[in-house]
């Protein structure tokens, strides 16, 4: 019995060689998608039988046995190549097609258009090297492709003519019906001649995940619209079950290479030029639930990488909206976020593939962008509106099918609900600073780091200032949010709108690299990169004009003195335990502890430990003096 390719591909493609394996022999994980067992075709002591779940075969280099997951139930079981195929496709729940005269005339008929536009292929890549294409090569060559990476993806141009495909298919003996059928030519309604599809385009070949050419993508010369264009449905084609460069990133997710939804074929090819072959585009459509399926068997959790415009930013919105409920264990996104203005392209052509790397290092869970989704824009400063955000976040994770995932989502969700609800300290009125808690026999309290801007007035800052100036700081330092979080976190901070600002930088966090050393944080890449992502993010959750504003406030109030042995993040430190003489005491700790009889979670118990360690090292600093 005959199957057809695409089927015994998705049958592949659906199974875990490892669980099939797991079945006949004991096998332990190596590493990533490989494990070692006891090979079971010939008698052996020690392990040399391997099998591979992304390359999806198996090997004994004991004694040679190779094959996928169809051949070992037939070795193990006894059973034909057809039983083994049914046995198989019933445990993943997938159809087995019939042989019918109908079906084997389909399987015909879409090898024949296969060849149709393998045809049309190589016709345009011949005329993009000729004269009628000198506009096309002008292009890619501008756009920073080399002739090799040209040839490498079978780049090709189509003429601004009316029949130059149809003629040229013609005359290799192609009916007008194959060349309509393979989406190549239109048929106008009312029967006049058919013309080409493609015209005074550069082509983009779409392969299928074996590397065949079954349609074309192409991009307008000059300002005509649409300014890409794409192949038609055919019986090839399905837009919503193919990506861009999808044959190359099944070899490279082999390999653990990362695996990179980026928005346009020029994205993609800029991205394999850099070293960064998992990468594959949506063809000209929303990423759709079998697109969603395709990338999920090449990596539990690829990376999403969108325009850092508005419509990149909806992109990703509308991702994460369709991947919300096919979540499974282990199966997410990650999402990328590009500094406005730029894409996968001019990011690697003007900063080179470390900018790239430097963005995945920067990936953002897709439970950041579902909260974003439910808060942006949306007000949490009455009972009302906190109870109008929690019913829409609690709706929205109910979307989630798997329930584990689901109950998951929910927990975390709380939690960020709960940190919005709780202020962390009585609201700041004008007039209304505390006196300095002092403890009998305490020092005077330290004015700001000498060399900082906010010295100017000794202890005469109030609260409210020096708060910005603290946030501000590392706004305009982001790369040492890591070191100075806990310190960031236990700052006790009286003005409600500055204390969401705080909490939006903790939020940011994951914005940020951690292991940067604050003396050559300046050299550890591009750290304006870290200041524009941070940027955007506070901007999304409303607070980019209080950011920004406090950012004003704080340049250069702290300083890299070399005579400083403490440096940049010393001076940090000392001014915010001047802040905490300033707001902190019997009162703060009562309120911690309050807060912690209330609800005993783990937010709350590091708030009350957090200010029990600074009162302990003020109390040390206090007696050595």
């Amino acid at each position: 019995m005959a199957f057809p390719p695409g089927f015994l591909d998705e049958l592949r493609a659906r199974l875990s060689l490892s669980d099939i394996v797991g079945r006949k022999v004991s096998l332990k994980r190596r590493s990533g998608a490989e494990y070692a067992g006891l090979c079971p075709f010939h008698n052996e002591k020690s392990p040399s039988f391997t099998v591979n779940d992304k390359k999806g075969f198996y090997h004994c280099f004991g004694c040679g046995e190779h094959g996928d997951a169809v051949g070992f139930v037939m070795k193990t079981e006894g059973l034909s190549f057809p039983e083994s195929v049914e046995k198989l496709a019933r445990e993943v729940n997938l159809p087995v097609p019939r042989a019918t005269p109908a079906e084997r005339e389909r399987v015909e008929r879409a090898s024949t258009l296969q060849q149709v536009v393998e045809l049309a292929a190589q016709w345009f890549q011949k005329q993009l090297r000729l004269p009628v294409g000198r506009d096309g090569l002008d292009y890619l060559r501008g756009r920073g492709l080399s002739d090799a990476t040209i040839d490498d993806f079978r780049l090709g141009f189509a003429p601004d003519s009316r029949d130059g495909l149809i003629a040229a298919l013609k005359r290799e003996g192609v009916p007008i019906e194959k060349i309509v059928e393979a989406g190549l030519a239109i048929q106008p309604e009312d029967r006049r001649e058919p013309y080409d599809r493609f015209r005074g385009r550069v082509i983009f070949v779409i392969n299928d995940r074996r590397g065949r050419a079954i349609a074309f993508g192409g991009r307008v010369m000059g300002g005509g619209e649409p300014k890409y264009l794409n192949s038609p449905e055919t019986p090839l084609f399905h837009k919503g079950a193919n990506l861009y460069c999808l044959d190359r990133a099944r070899q490279a997710a082999t390999k653990d290479q990362p695996v990179i939804v980026a928005e346009g074929y020029m994205d993609v090819i800029a991205l394999h030029a850099a070293g960064f072959t998992g990468a594959v585009a949506p063809l000209g459509t929303a990423l759709t639930e079998g697109q969603l399926g395709e990338l999920w068997k090449l990596a539990d959790e690829p990376y999403l990488c969108f325009d850092g415009d508005n419509a990149g930013r909806r992109a990703a919105s509308r991702a994460a909206e369709r991947a919300l409920p096919l979540l499974r264990p282990g199966k997410s996104l990650r999402f990328l976020a590009l500094p406005a203005g730029e894409d996968p392209d001019s990011l690697v052509r003007t900063r080179g593939p470390e900018a790239v790397h430097r963005v995945l290092d920067l990936a953002r869970p897709l439970s950041d962008v579902i909260w974003e989704l439910e808060v942006e824009g949306k007000p949490a400063d009455t009972p009302e509106r906190r109870a109008n955000l929690q019913r829409s976040v609690e709706q929205r994770v109910a979307e989630i099918a798997d329930p584990m995932v689901r109950e998951y989502y929910r927990t975390e969700m709380r939690n960020r609900l709960n940190r919005m609800r709780r202020p962390e300290s009585p609201a700041w009125q004008p007039g209304g600073a505390r006196r300095p808690f002092r403890r009998p026999g305490d020092p005077e309290p330290a004015p700001f780091a000498a060399g900082s801007a906010a010295r100017r007035a000794g202890d005469g800052l109030d609260g409210s200032r020096q708060e910005r100036v603290l946030l501000g700081a590392l706004i305009e330092r982001p790369a040492l949010l890591h070191i100075l979080a806990e310190d960031l976190a236990s700052l006790p901070i009286g003005h409600p709108e500055l204390a969401r600002l705080r909490s939006g930088l903790l939020d940011a966090l994951s914005l940020v690299p951690s292991g940067v050393d604050p003396a050559a944080d300046e050299a550890a890449g591009d750290p304006s990169l870290e200041a524009q992502l941070i940027g955007q993010h506070l901007e999304r959750i409303g607070l980019g004009r209080l950011a920004a504003e406090t950012r004003l406030k704080a340049r250069n109030a702290f300083k890299d003195d070399p005579a400083d042995p403490d440096g940049w993040v010393g001076q940090w430190r000392r001014a915010a335990r001047h802040l905490s003489h300033l707001q902190g005491g019997p009162e703060e700790l009562k309120r911690a502890e309050e807060a912690l009889a209330e609800d005993m979670s783990e937010e709350n118990l590091q708030r009350l430990q957090a200010i029990l360690d600074r009162m302990r090292r003020e109390n040390i600093e206090s007696n050595a003096m």
